[in-house]
């Protein structure tokens, strides 16, 4: 089989089950009624969450696409039950307990450049340190 010639590389996100047809896809150059559906599809599991997606136009307008783990900003903000983090890391904005950041690592790993979850969890908690939220039992 002759291989397609890609025509464009879009990192995208939309809420998971809820993409529709609109200028950020239209930029793609692809059918996107079809993408919504088979996105929609897809992350119909994922209600309430951002899901980040990167997807491969060819000439023929055809597609292919990967979902990506939700942002850990987003995590982060859930598991602490905020709705907005600090724009300054020195004001507390929330906090998350040391198992809710291995959850939450544990979770983002596919997506992470971490070895095992001890790491993803420091990666994790940098985040959450530039967003102000604390994570208690972790210095």
């Amino acid at each position: 089989m002759a291989k397609k010639k890609v025509t464009k590389v879009c990192k995208l996100q939309f809420m998971a089950g809820g993409a529709k047809p609109g200028p950020a896809l239209a930029s793609a150059g692809i059918n996107m009624p079809q993408f919504c559906n088979a996105f929609n599809d897809a992350t119909k599991d994922r209600k309430g969450d951002v899901v980040p997606v990167i997807i491969t136009a060819y000439e023929d307008k055809s597609f292919d696409f990967q979902l990506k783990t939700t942002p850990a900003a987003n995590l982060l903000k859930k598991a602490a039950g905020i709705s907005k983090a600090s724009g300054d890391q020195k004001v507390t904005a929330g906090s998350i307990t040391k198992d809710q950041l291995k959850e939450i690592a544990e979770y983002k790993m596919p997506d992470l450049n971490a070895n095992d979850v001890e790491a993803a969890m420091k990666i994790i908690a940098g985040t959450a340190k530039n967003m102000g939220i604390k994570v208690e039992g972790m210095e």
